[in-house]
């Protein structure tokens, strides 16, 4: 059974409205790179030196990453040879299968939220201004109360002209309370008095939003590292989350912003926003194969519900999933024939 076969099995049923968010999630992506790769495997037929170079070259301008690039090359040069594949046949379902291996081979870390029971569960939510940040906390306040949880919002982005109202519309949409204060005010503050009012309303989980203007760096960080230090002051072990937001629109910016954020804070997850908005969807893989850190969620249309949370299957469905459906017509066709 091919491994396109292998994840239609494996998502049918419950998960089916999921991989298709997905699958829509990525239609530019999969319109760029899939269809390039369709088209190189019709081309040469046969899986020689020429072809890994041609396909080497396709998923470099995915953003997938050069070391990536070079890992799944040479697991995939490793594996035609330990099976002897002579022609091009198969070679999507095989590239999909290893793009699944390299992303699930890094240190084992959990894409849930690190959320317990019976604790006040804080997340903090960094990254640079413009990569859609606030709509995340906002879309992600209306996942979890959908999922029963009690929610607060704390507005620590208090240097970004318009961004505490922003995140108070978002309140107001999914019912949930935020704490503010006046623009300019010193966001550690802020962040103080959410987590004293969160804990007096035992609230479930507290979801923080930080400036993120890059023009200062040095300014920037040492923001973070006091509002780490004042949350861990007050809860023990939090913040339980750092997700860092990242645009997937800006491809290769995207990794060296989560580089700079790395450094200074510990990011324990990648939020990727408008997935559907690039065709260079690779670049999950390089985030993911450069700094093991996982991508937690995904952000794939401008809808509430569409933040996921990230499942490589399901990514690779999404990216692949013209492949698959060309799979059930040469078998829909092989059937036919055999009936003839």
């Amino acid at each position: 059974m091919s491994f396109f076969k292998k994840i239609k099995n494996k998502i049918s049923g419950t998960n089916e409205a999921v991989a298709e968010k997905f699958k829509d999630g990525l239609t530019k992506t999969r319109d760029s790179f899939t269809s390039k790769v369709n088209d190189l495997v019709f081309r040469f037929r046969v899986v020689d030196e020429e072809f890994f170079e041609e396909l080497e070259e396709l998923l470099l301008q995915a953003d997938v990453g050069f070391e990536t690039v070079m890992e799944l090359i040479d697991l995939l040069k490793e594996e035609v040879q330990r099976k002897n594949i002579k022609d091009t046949t198969g070679m999507q379902s095989l590239i999909s299968e290893k793009l699944v291996e390299i992303y699930n081979s890094g240190e084992e870390v959990s894409s849930e939220l690190n959320i317990v029971e019976g604790r006040l569960n804080v997340i903090l939510m960094v990254g640079v201004n413009g990569v859609g940040k606030t709509t995340t906390i906002g879309k992600m306040a209306a996942r979890l109360k959908k999922e029963g949880k009690t929610v607060m919002l704390a507005a620590g982005d208090t240097f970004r002209a318009g961004a505490i109202e922003q995140l108070v519309v978002w309140g107001e949409r999914t019912d949930v309370e935020v704490v503010r204060q006046a623009e300019g005010s010193d966001p550690a503050a802020v962040i103080f008095d959410a987590v004293k009012a969160a804990k007096k309303r035992n609230v479930d989980v507290l979801i923080c939003d930080t400036a993120g203007r890059l023009q200062n760096k040095v300014n920037l960080m040492n923001e973070l590292e006091k509002v780490h230090r004042v949350i861990g002051r007050e809860i023990e072990d939090a913040p339980h989350e750092v997700l860092l937001a990242l645009d997937a629109t800006t491809g290769q910016n995207a990794l060296i912003q989560a580089q700079t954020f790395n450094e200074v804070t510990n990011v324990t997850g990648i939020v990727l926003t408008k997935l559907d908005g690039t065709a260079k969807g690779g670049i999950v893989l390089a985030i993911r194969n450069k700094l093991d850190i996982p991508v937690k969620f995904v952000g794939l249309g401008e809808g509430i519900d569409d933040l996921q949370p990230f499942d490589p299957e399901k990514y690779v469905y999404g990216l692949f999933a013209n492949g698959l459906e060309m799979e059930e017509t040469e078998d829909e066709e092989n059937e036919t024939a055999e009936d003839k």
